[in-house]
């Protein structure tokens, strides 16, 4: 009796979610893409899901409305538990907010805080964005070394969302440290990420109180007036809201910026054709290129929790109800079957149908903010510190562990000092 020679010749499906994997998870994307494009797996918080990773049933799943955002469709009280979702919401009372809600609630909150991201909001930001690019490099320019993560592409996209949300200049720094916290996940102190979220929900509620009193023409303000105008906001809601805006608005931005200068060491001839056409005062390869970089090696890799609210089949799968469903956006992203050479890098690719930023009426809000803060960092940055070099050896950079964002814990770096 003879083996079946195709069955030998599949490889043995890959180890996920270690750190191996988070170096390079590509490769096992590749495999589950061809072998198992709909998988169940355990993850590492004992929680079992289905893993979505090619193109078309990830862009299906996104906008699929039997998949529900809200854990209370989880079959599994896993949530409450704090396996599913962001640790300590649940305990610090920020459920209700843009990640977890389905229509009508979820029409109803994104309006009232859409207009703070539209073009036009995002282009009058534009000047102070590239402020506050320019101060933190002159923080470093002299010294001829930098962490880029903590010195650069960290702090920027934190300050700019405070400004937007109206948290006032002398408690930015508070929401720094809260915030980084809350981004070393399992890096820090037991117990630290749930009590960063609940520092920063309590401050949250207290800045509400304050603002009304004294609203401006910031987020925050925006949302207490659309809450006095009838559109019942309750404190939750407005605390919820703005929490969300500033996770969701400033690790992705961090992950973008890193990432994306990492993808540009790893790649130096992209590196050259981007710094030649800046130098040239062209900015259309650096429009398509973060496009290409949120593509090819993303912040977001996996979306984050949806949950089955019937049974459906999705990808050839049958997936029940109550099933957890994660959709990979990485495995997506690179899918052959959609790109064209999906593992190389190209700045120009213009048929760029990412899902970087989602899909569907959970679209990324923030995405002209993070286009603009990504666009600026890299510009600025391959501009003012053209000879910007790895200082160590990449194999020697460790990422990030985690379900849902793909980021380097640091990225040192060495120049000429200016």
């Amino acid at each position: 009796m003879h083996d079946d020679p195709a069955a030998s010749e599949i490889p043995a499906a890959p180890t996920l979610f270690d750190w191996e994997f988070a170096t390079d998870p590509y490769p096992a994307y590749a495999w589950l893409r061809e072998h198992s494009p709909v998988h169940r797996t355990k993850l590492p918080s004992g929680v079992e899901a289905w893993l979505v990773t090619r193109y078309a049933d990830a862009r299906q799943a996104l906008a699929d409305q039997r998949l529900s955002k809200n854990p209370a469709h989880h079959a599994e009280p896993a949530h409450a538990k704090g396996k599913t979702g962001i640790p300590g919401e649940r305990k610090a009372e920020l459920m209700t907010h843009l990640l977890n809600i389905d229509p009508p609630d979820h029409t109803r909150l994104r309006r009232l805080v859409s207009k703070a991201f539209t073009p036009r909001r995002v282009a009058e930001f534009t000047p102070r964005v590239q402020e506050l690019t320019d101060h933190l490099i002159d923080k470093f320019a002299g010294k001829g070394e930098a962490d880029l993560i903590h010195e650069f592409a960290f702090p920027l996209p934190i300050y700019a969302i405070c400004e937007l949300l109206g948290v006032p200049r002398e408690d930015q720094d508070d929401f720094r440290d809260w915030a980084g916290m809350m981004i070393r996940h399992g890096g820090g102190p037991r117990g630290g990420v749930a009590r960063s979220v609940k520092q920063m929900r309590n401050y949250l509620v207290e800045l509400i109180h304050r603002k009304r009193d004294d609203l401006g023409e910031d987020l925050i303000s925006g949302l207490i007036r659309a809450s006095d105008h009838g559109e019942h906001l309750t404190e939750n809601e407005a605390a919820a809201m703005a929490f969300i805006l500033l996770f969701a608005g400033f690790e992705t931005t961090v992950n973008l910026i890193g990432n994306g200068v990492h993808s540009l060491f790893m790649n130096p001839d992209q590196r050259a054709r981007l710094q030649t056409s800046l130098a040239a005062g062209e900015r259309g390869l650096l429009a398509t290129g973060v496009e290409e970089l949120l593509r090819y090696d993303g912040p977001v890799e996996l979306a984050t929790w949806r949950f089955a609210t019937r049974p459906l089949t999705l990808g050839g799968q049958d997936i029940a109800a109550g099933d957890p469903v994660l959709v990979v956006l990485a495995a997506a992203d690179r899918d052959p079957e959609r790109f064209a050479s999906p593992d190389t890098l190209d700045l120009s690719r213009t048929d760029n149908q990412h899902l970087g930023y989602g899909h569907g009426i959970h679209y990324c809000l923030g995405a002209p903010l993070a286009r603009l803060e990504g666009q600026t960092a890299l510009a600025t940055l391959l501009t003012r510190i053209p000879d910007l070099q790895l200082a160590v050896e990449p194999e020697a950079l460790r990422w990030r562990g985690g379900l849902i964002m793909r980021g380097l814990r640091t990225l040192p770096v060495v120049f000429t000092p200016r």
